[in-house]
């Protein structure tokens, strides 16, 4: 195992299908690709089939429009017996300035369950995080 806290990063381009009546980025969406990444993050570290159990404290800062470029960075900081604590940080790029800015935050707790579905133990992260 790595001597740092396990991470995940993704890349998506907002289509027009993933905005909403203004033009911007449908939070439902922000949500489901934040949800993927903290589920992504989760089953790398726990190596076990994984479910969301929470969002929490999910924070639209600004706007992100067509065209734009989100890049989603998804960080365990911290486990219990089965749980996950997820914090995930999803940055808006203009492809075309370069120009970045954090656009949504947001904390998702993760459960590692069993082949009978039943919560089962996670490894504690790396000593120092």
């Amino acid at each position: 195992m790595a001597d740092t806290a396990p991470e995940a990063r993704l890349l998506e381009m907002v289509f027009p299908d993933h905005t909403n009546h203004l033009g911007t980025l449908f939070g439902g969406q922000a949500l489901a690709w934040m949800d993927k990444a903290a589920f992504i993050v989760a089953s790398r570290h726990a190596r076990r089939i994984v479910v969301t159990a929470r969002s929490e404290e999910v924070n639209f800062r600004v706007p992100v429009r067509e065209g734009q470029l989100v890049e989603l960075v998804a960080r365990i900081t911290g486990t219990g017996r089965s749980s996950m604590q997820v914090e995930v940080e999803m940055t808006a790029e203009d492809p075309l300035s370069g120009d970045r800015r954090v656009c949504t935050t947001g904390r998702f707790v993760m459960i590692a369950l069993d082949a009978h579905g039943t919560p089962t133990a996670v490894p504690a992260l790396p000593a120092g995080d």
